[in-house]
């Protein structure tokens, strides 16, 4: 089913308006420049100088569908970039969070180190008060670190 993909489609008949228009311009300068005497399939036209003016019509409305798809084409190429931008600012965001939390993780773990060792070396009430803060604040905050 690759065959059906809307993509494919959609870049298939965004072709169509370009190659329209080319085919339409020179059908408009076969018709204008040459007569019957160059081409004798021109004998089969009964008024050339009438088709030429409603291929010109038809060329010209073409165009505007062209430049329309071109529009298109343009502005969803902009949003993409634009989504793409966002996205990379959101993901260094996350990564600058995430840093920020190692480092606090980093942080706390050096101090509740640090309280261990003072308390081991003196277990004292003020390291022992330092211990258990330390202890509080791991406890508090256990989950998200």
């Amino acid at each position: 089913m690759k065959l059906l993909r809307p993509q494919r489609w959609l870049n298939f008949l965004s072709l169509l308006p370009g190659t329209i228009l080319t085919v339409l311009t020179i059908a408009v300068a076969f018709l204008r420049f040459y007569d019957e005497q160059d081409f004798s399939l021109l004998g089969y036209i009964t008024e050339p100088r009438t088709w030429s003016n409603r291929l010109t019509v038809a060329a010209f409305l073409v165009a505007v569908v062209n430049f329309g798809v071109e529009w298109n084409r343009r502005n969803r190429e902009t949003d993409r970039l634009a989504q793409e931008k966002q996205r990379r600012a959101e993901e260094e965001q996350r990564r600058g969070e995430e840093r920020e939390r190692a480092a606090r993780r980093a942080r706390i773990e050096a101090r509740c180190r640090a309280a261990e060792i003072r308390f081991q070396l003196d277990p004292n009430l003020a390291n022992r008060q330092a211990l258990e803060a330390i202890l509080a604040v791991l406890g508090e905050y256990g989950d998200t670190l």
